[in-house]
């Protein structure tokens, strides 16, 4: 819930930064008619929108569990990037249909240093709130507040484009250059829409994430315990910033209730450590069996049938599979 509040505050900073880029951006245009950067102005429209509807869904997302949503709102960032990312590829395309219509009717461009000088002052606000917004929303896990960070960073770059043309123009008087960088810098806005909405459509169907899979395998076998004999079923679902995870993990058969407990608890604690407090964990217990012997590294124990053969590595492939390891 922390991280959930924290996202939120910050969104409200991505919402201030935009509508004042978006000002200073019209200005930049009224002051050189440039297209490139009418298209970059154009974009910050899309951004203004696009950081209240992400302020929205990480308010939402941030709201307690309740009766009818016992998994909390989380899922809502999903649509909301989805959304953004849509809204990115349609100022992509208004950018290329822009710079065509300048082509074809070409109109003068003045006081481009002050255009200039303009953009680039938005350029550099751009990446460093759209940097802290990725590497917020990664270490919170909100796709929102990504969604929102990756928007100002491609913004940032549209904007460099821009400022190079720009430059081109200035010294060479070459106008139908401003057109060109609209159109090419179009294309990679367009591009990154549909990456953003790639990555929602995936949480709302809730793929696989293999990164994260594999490091909470790495994680797991660098710090498992003895007792741990077998690790499977696992599950990661995204609730927003909210890990869901399910597994069974394998325990000695004589362990009582609460010493399995213990050792559930203890996985818990593992992984919050490296994931945050932020994970919600539903581990379900077997009893080991005696073809476990051969997997079991537990040390002295009295109840052993069988030899130890070889210490199991657990893998992505192995720990996601609905069956016990070893025991064919």
């Amino acid at each position: 819930m922390i991280n959930q509040q924290q996202n939120y505050r910050f969104q409200k900073t991505v919402v201030v930064v935009g509508l004042s880029l978006f000002a200073i951006k019209l200005t930049a245009w009224y002051l050189t008619n440039s297209v490139s950067i009418l298209t970059d102005a154009l974009e910050g429209i899309v951004n203004v929108i696009s950081a209240f509807i992400g302020l929205y869904s990480l308010y939402l997302s941030s709201l307690p569990k309740d009766k009818n949503h016992p998994y909390g709102h989380g899922k809502v960032e999903f649509l909301s990037a989805a959304l953004e990312g849509v809204m990115i590829s349609f100022a992509g395309i208004w950018i290329i249909f822009e710079a065509i219509n300048h082509i074809i009717n070409p109109q003068q461009i003045k006081e481009l240093d002050w255009g200039i000088i303009l953009v680039a002052l938005a350029a550099l606000v751009n990446f460093i709130v759209g940097y802290i917004a990725v590497k917020k929303g990664k270490k919170n896990n909100s796709i929102a507040l990504i969604a929102s960070g990756k928007h100002l960073i491609s913004d940032t770059l549209t904007t460099v484009g821009i400022i190079i043309g720009l430059g081109i123009m200035l010294f060479t008087k070459l106008m139908w250059i401003d057109s060109i960088v609209a159109l090419i810098f179009g294309v990679i806005i367009i591009v990154t829409g549909f990456q953003i909405i790639r990555k929602s459509i995936s949480g709302i169907m809730d793929e696989a994430d293999e990164d994260l899979l594999k490091q909470l395998v790495d994680w797991i076998n660098e710090n498992r315990s003895e007792n741990w004999i077998d690790l499977h079923n696992l599950r990661i679902i995204k609730y927003g910033s909210i890990l869901h995870i399910d597994c069974h993990v394998t325990l000695p058969w004589y362990f009582t209730v609460r010493e399995a407990h213990h050792e559930i608890d203890l996985i818990e604690k593992m992984v919050q450590q490296k994931f945050g407090k932020s994970v919600e964990l539903f581990i379900h217990s077997d009893d080991c069996q005696p073809k476990s012997c051969k997997v079991c590294t537990k040390l002295n124990c009295e109840h052993r049938l069988n030899p130890f053969e070889k210490k199991l590595e657990w893998t992505i492939e192995n720990i996601r599979k609905d069956e016990k390891h070893g025991l064919k």
